[in-house]
């Protein structure tokens, strides 16, 4: 049905956006991850913010000169009114305090928008008359599919927040746990000594084949730096919802099986056990961002805004297969190579040592010995050429489920039960090698296997 009304807008709060940046260029932190340029009806407006965003990557302050600049450079400058466009911005706000609320204000407004755009698809198959009707319906729900999880973004909740759907309000976290430490300890005493701890702007890739225990390990060092050192730690989980770790973590520190856990079949004795683990975690510095299908450029964003307000001592991304670069590329050799090496350059950025989690290929089941090797990563020139580090997790108790599958083939040797093999397969500065620590599967935990050395 045709109508006359203007789409909502508001030029007002467009203009203060932009005005704030003009004034703090630091405020782009506070709404970089929420704001696109599309959110901005204005033209004018959008190239501005969109000139601050490109000004923002490349790492350089954002201020009425810079932002002249990039505008002049792209021929745009004269377009929005030169200059004196960009003094009126800077008048009409006083300070940039105010700026999440009118990108708040932007933002809303973006979406009534795509919400129209999305009713008038959704009336043109209508329309269409399609004969199929599951077939439109299907097209109808998945616009509006596509624009909830587009827009609904998520981000880093702090781990004491998580615990509060389980629990009483926690202790506040400790001022302490934000310092900044010379080197992050992964809390396994082998690696530890071999890797001389993770060094900072360090790329660690953390590989295996699937149920090895790769996100329980990574879980396991992140839980180790935050509790043991005080580090301050951003987790970015891919593929399981942020309650979910949350419950592991749980289950290993209060060493409660995690599927009576899950189920609620928990005993007085273990419910006392979860209180005081939830006790021990909740300082901890843990921040977790459970956004599915994120972008390179959108993790960039969200890891140097967080670093901004609480200084970061460690990124875990679990798992790499799922990050997406930008753009479309059909060669996924080069598409992981454009990953890899965006993630080692904001471990030097930011830093900090990175670890990844990532898959290894089918290759490593075909072989008799099923110890992993370099060329068992996925797509693996890339990721072995700019990882740092990698360490590759393996446990025969994953192929020999019973003690009779074992002896089978090894007669003379002990059944592995509980064992784990972490094998360092690449060291750049240092040597490679492996130790060995226990996995208890019920609680999804690694522990040592003796004594830390004096």
């Amino acid at each position: 049905m045709a109508t006359d009304r203007l789409p909502p807008h508001d030029l007002d709060a467009e203009e203060a956006v932009n005005g704030s940046l003009l004034i703090d260029g630091k405020s782009i932190y506070q709404v970089a991850v929420t704001l696109r340029p599309d959110d901005f009806l204005s033209e004018a407006n959008r190239w501005i913010y969109q000139a601050a965003l490109t000004v923002f990557h490349r790492n350089e302050a954002i201020d009425q000169i810079t932002i002249a600049q990039e505008l002049e450079r792209l021929g745009l400058l004269g377009k929005i009114g030169g200059n004196a466009y960009l003094n009126h911005l800077l008048s009409i706000v006083p300070t940039s305090l105010d700026i999440e609320h009118y990108a708040q204000i932007v933002y809303r407004l973006s979406i009534m928008r795509q919400l129209i755009t999305a009713g008038d698809k959704i009336a043109g198959f209508g329309y269409d008359a399609d004969p199929d009707i599951s077939n439109t319906i299907n097209k109808a729900e998945d616009i509006l599919f596509r624009l909830r999880n587009e827009r609904g973004r998520l981000d880093f909740v702090p781990i004491k927040n998580i615990l509060d759907k389980y629990f009483e309000e926690p202790p506040p976290a400790s001022e302490d746990s934000f310092q900044r430490l010379p080197q992050v300890y992964t809390g396994f005493h082998g690696l530890d000594n071999l890797l001389g701890g993770m060094q900072r702007s360090d790329l660690i890739v953390l590989a295996g084949r699937p149920s090895m225990g790769k996100t329980s390990l990574a879980l396991n060092i992140a839980r180790n730096a935050a509790v043991e050192q005080g580090a301050c730690v951003a987790i970015f989980s891919l593929e399981m919802s942020k309650e979910s770790l949350v419950q592991r973590l749980l289950s290993s520190e209060a060493e409660v099986n995690s599927k009576r856990m899950r189920l609620g079949l928990n005993s007085d004795e273990e419910e006392r056990a979860i209180m005081e683990a939830q006790g021990k975690l909740s300082p901890a510095a843990i921040y977790i961002d459970d956004s599915p299908l994120m972008k390179v450029a959108e993790m960039r964003s969200k890891a140097r805004r967080l670093h901004f307000e609480h200084p970061l001592d460690l990124i875990v991304l679990d798992y790499l297969q799922l990050l997406q670069s930008e753009g479309r590329n059909e060669n996924r050799v080069l598409e992981l190579s454009n990953i890899t090496r965006a993630l080692k350059g904001l471990a030097r950025e930011l830093n900090i040592p990175f670890i990844a989690v990532s898959q290894l290929s089918r290759a490593v089941e075909g072989r008799a010995i099923h110890t992993p090797q370099l060329s068992d990563l996925r797509e693996s020139g890339s990721i072995e050429q700019d990882a740092d580090i990698v360490v590759f997790i393996y446990r025969d108790e994953a192929y020999y489920k019973t003690e009779e599958d074992w002896l089978r083939e090894h007669p003379d040797q002990e059944y592995p039960r509980e064992l784990a093999d972490i094998i360092v397969a690449k060291h750049r500065n240092g040597p490679t090698g492996q130790i060995k620590v226990r996995f208890k599967n019920a609680l999804t935990k690694f522990e040592n296997l003796g004594k830390a050395p004096e």
